[in-house]
């Protein structure tokens, strides 16, 4: 429509300076063979270049600042994806769309309700208000008057007088005036629904068609925030019940089958020890103690184990060098660690990764009899390598007869989770390789830019700029 305006004005504007000087020297072509006649032609042409360049200079002066405010509308939709994308608690993402529409669209409060599925208020936060003020405000919002209004999709409330709506209940005590509102409903694909509210603007205007749509972007910004919360919310529910049924096997078939296996004796033992036979029953006993000191091993190393993880400050390098320490220590035993390379990838799978790592020394601890074991890492952006080799007893990976058939199964399992490639080589005598090989997806430098860019701006977020929008 900008461009359309554009060209018929080049079109008219020449067209209409001829017709005003034609008209302006027959109108005084009388007078165009004296000086005080041709000085007033001149100067009617002068008038009319100045009013000409005048007008295209405010139409293109108006043109610019459309286009510098939709390009700050679009910087601050697109910084908005980027917190949506680095994962960012949903509390801080809300509160950074809520500052940067209210920012946007120049004005001195805003809001962000979203509602659970029985109409109560579940989330709220605001932008605007002096930490003093809020603090002095009686009781924080319950989703009452206009914040307890539904919005539907469509639906927008833009009035100049809030007080003037037949559901408003007017402002608790210390709460700033507000007059002016602009409300938009975050529409979600989850059943949660919200209201993105903006008050007073500051220049003292009333709110406009432009504004509406611009907030309407922001509100679908938030509602992509709460969905991807909520997917997220999902997939670690996942995640956590898929680690608990590991958990629940690995204990089924290792630490119940000893502890059932020990029950045995303890019922071989009593009957030995009631025929007299104490020779036997102290080999059983024997064998009884030995069966514990088992157990006892894998639950404290179980428990190391979960207690082991990857975060901020332990890189999957750092990790897999404690544990060959900690494997070590416990055993006895020395192994040969050659990690080359550092590299960061998702946490699901440096988690996964070092899971396979872990079951993968406990199956030599507990099975192999070797004497030499290594630990053989490559980490880089693009490729990740791990290997696991002793010179053990080995097994026929052909029958599927390992001494730890669920350990193997388990690493499959993680391995799948995250795409990596598992491949087991041994033969009975020979010792065991066990390989990984995890390919990352393609990095994404843009939002890890924006997750480190994020967390300075929250951590230098002006803590006077979280208020309460009324209860109005």
């Amino acid at each position: 429509m900008t461009f359309r305006k554009i060209k018929w004005l080049v079109i008219a504007a020449p067209v209409l300076v001829v017709i005003v000087l034609e008209y302006s020297r027959w109108a005084l072509a009388p007078m165009l063979a004296s000086w005080p006649g041709r000085l007033l032609m001149d100067a009617v042409v002068v008038v009319g270049a100045v009013s000409f360049y005048a007008a295209v200079s405010a139409f293109i002066s108006q043109l610019m600042e459309r286009l510098e405010q939709q390009n700050r509308e679009l910087k601050a939709l697109r910084s908005a994806s980027l917190d949506i994308s680095a994962l960012l608690s949903l509390d801080s993402v809300l509160k950074r769309i809520v500052d940067q529409a209210r920012t946007l669209l120049e004005c001195r409060y805003g809001a962000l309700a979203v509602y659970d599925l029985d109409g109560q208020l579940e989330t709220f936060v605001s932008s605007g208000i002096d930490e003093s003020v809020r603090a002095s405000i009686e009781h924080p919002p319950t989703g009452q008057g206009l914040l307890r209004l539904p919005l539907k999709t469509g639906q927008h409330l833009r009035l100049t007088d809030l007080s003037r709506h037949p559901s408003s209940v007017g402002f608790p005590p210390n709460h700033p005036e507000m007059r002016s509102l602009l409300a938009m409903p975050v529409v979600c694909r989850e059943p949660f629904r919200g209201n993105l509210y903006l008050s007073e603007k500051v220049d003292g205007s009333e709110f406009t068609v432009e504004d509406e749509e611009t907030l309407g972007r922001f509100a679908v910004q938030a509602a992509i925030a709460v969905d991807n919360a909520q997917l997220h919310a999902k997939v670690a529910g996942i995640a956590v019940l898929d680690e608990r049924l590991r958990l629940a096997r690995e204990m089924h078939d290792g630490q119940a089958q000893v502890l059932a296996y020990v029950n045995t004796k303890a019922q071989v033992v009593d009957q030995l020890m009631l025929n007299g036979e104490v020779e036997r029953a102290r080999e059983h006993l024997g064998q009884m103690a030995a069966a514990a000191r088992e157990v006892y091993a894998d639950v404290r190393e179980g428990i190391r184990s979960l207690r082991t993880t990857v975060d901020h400050d332990h890189d999957l390098r750092q990790v897999l060098t404690d544990l060959v320490g900690h494997w070590q220590d416990q055993t006895g035993n020395a192994i040969e660690l050659d990690i080359q390379g550092q590299a960061r990838y998702d946490r699901e799978a440096e988690l996964q990764l070092l899971r396979v790592a872990q079951e993968a020394m406990t199956n030599v601890r507990k099975h192999s009899r070797a004497k030499k074991v290594d630990l053989r890492a490559r980490l880089n952006e693009h490729r990740m390598s791990l290997e696991v080799e002793d010179d053990g007893v080995g097994f026929d990976t052909d029958t599927s007869q390992s001494p730890s058939q669920f350990g193997l199964t388990t690493m499959r399992e993680r391995c799948e989770a995250i795409g990596a490639d598992l491949t087991i080589s041994s033969k009975p005598g020979r010792g065991t390789l066990i390989r990984v090989q995890y390919s990352p997806p393609p990095p994404m430098a843009e939002n890890t830019k924006s997750t480190n860019r994020s967390a300075a701006e929250e951590a230098s977020t002006d803590k006077t700029d979280t208020p309460r929008v009324a209860e109005s």
